[in-house]
């Protein structure tokens, strides 16, 4: 856990923050079509919920990624 501590805190790369912040944008519209109040058919709800999760994993596991130390 330490560990996990440790690389959240640290810089994040140039490149992953890209990768982050695509991530996060992914991840809000998948959130916006899941929790949209209109109905929508069942297989866009569906891939939503799939772009939603890859957004969430994609952004997370990209904050966590360091610089290689040599």
């Amino acid at each position: 856990m330490k560990d996990l501590k440790k690389r959240w805190s640290t810089k994040t790369p140039t490149f992953w923050k890209k990768v982050q912040k695509i991530g996060i944008i992914a991840g809000t519209i998948g959130g916006i079509i899941v929790a949209s109040p209109v109905a929508l058919p069942a297989l866009l709800v569906s891939a939503s919920g799939y772009l939603l999760l890859a957004g969430t994993v994609t952004a997370t596991l990209s904050q966590l990624t360091v610089e290689p130390v040599d």
